[in-house]
């Protein structure tokens, strides 16, 4: 059995219910147009025109749409966030827009989920992506971190900025009209937590693991990674030492080496105190 998936206009979903509507399921799964159950091949076409052909038979099925489209030959919106695993570090949010006269040469970069890219990759192409994309980039500093998670939790801050950061970039170039979140929680609480926004973006396809799926989200995971470092990078010019990425027991040594220098009060300004790290790293000092 294989799967293949498309990104195609709202025009060629209508051909394809239009071809198979004797096979149009009863049952139609979540944020799904219809789904078709043909012999070797299951056909479900998403809101967000995502097309998904599963079965023995399904790259037959989807070889007509295959010339005319490259899995994301549609200009489209992604937006992911970095830093929310490290004690070091702000959290730092991107919106981006793969536009189609840019889609050719940032596949040329082999562009993909931050976290499967070197760091020294990472600074040379990102310069190049935020040349070629609309993008909106929101740095949440260590000091304002720290105060707004005594009433928020993680998720409620990465909601808001996500949402932010559309905004943000709906105001530089018109939103598409598929715009993906990398989901990092359920669609109906993202939105709870949002409640109180003035504005809230909608109409968003919320899907697990979408950098790895959608162009314009690995373009904003590599973004949102850039800055990460470039922050990490002005961090270690101001205090004149070394921060380590992630959590770990390295990361605790790190941070009572950087207390011993400069005092635990300081840590507000460069770490997320309510990590474990910060009650371990007594055991150094």
């Amino acid at each position: 059995m294989s799967t293949i998936t498309l990104l195609c206009t709202q025009n060629q979903i209508d051909k394809i219910h239009s071809t198979f509507h004797d096979s149009l399921s009863d049952k139609t799964p979540a944020y799904a147009q219809f789904q078709c159950k043909l012999e070797g091949c299951v056909i479900t076409a998403y809101q967000s025109k995502k097309v998904v052909f599963q079965g023995t038979d399904a790259e037959i099925f989807a070889s007509a749409f295959m010339d005319s489209n490259k899995s994301t030959i549609q200009s489209h919106a992604g937006s992911d966030e970095v830093g929310t695993g490290d004690y070091f570090g702000p959290i730092c949010v991107c919106a981006c827009i793969v536009p189609e006269n840019a889609i050719s040469t940032i596949t040329s970069y082999g562009i993909q989920d931050s976290k499967m890219m070197t760091d020294d990759i990472i600074v040379k192409v990102a310069p190049d992506i935020m040349k070629l994309c609309p993008h909106s980039l929101l740095i949440l500093p260590n000091s304002k971190y720290n105060v707004v998670h005594q009433h928020s939790n993680m998720n409620a801050i990465k909601a808001k900025l996500h949402n932010q950061a559309y905004i943000n970039l709906s105001k530089k170039h018109p939103l598409p009209e598929l715009v993906v979140v990398d989901q990092f929680a359920p669609e109906d609480l993202y939105y709870r937590y949002l409640a109180k926004e003035k504005i809230i973006i909608r109409n968003i396809h919320f899907e697990t693991k979408a950098e790895n799926k959608y162009l314009a989200v690995a373009c904003a995971s590599v973004i949102a990674r850039y800055a990460f470092l470039e922050s990490l990078k002005n961090y270690e010019s101001h205090y004149n030492m070394t921060f380590l990425k992630g959590a770990s027991d390295a990361v605790d040594r790190n941070a009572a080496e950087f207390v011993k220098k400069f005092g635990e009060k300081e840590l507000i300004n460069v770490a997320k105190v309510h990590f474990k790290n910060t009650e371990k790293l007594r055991e150094y000092l």
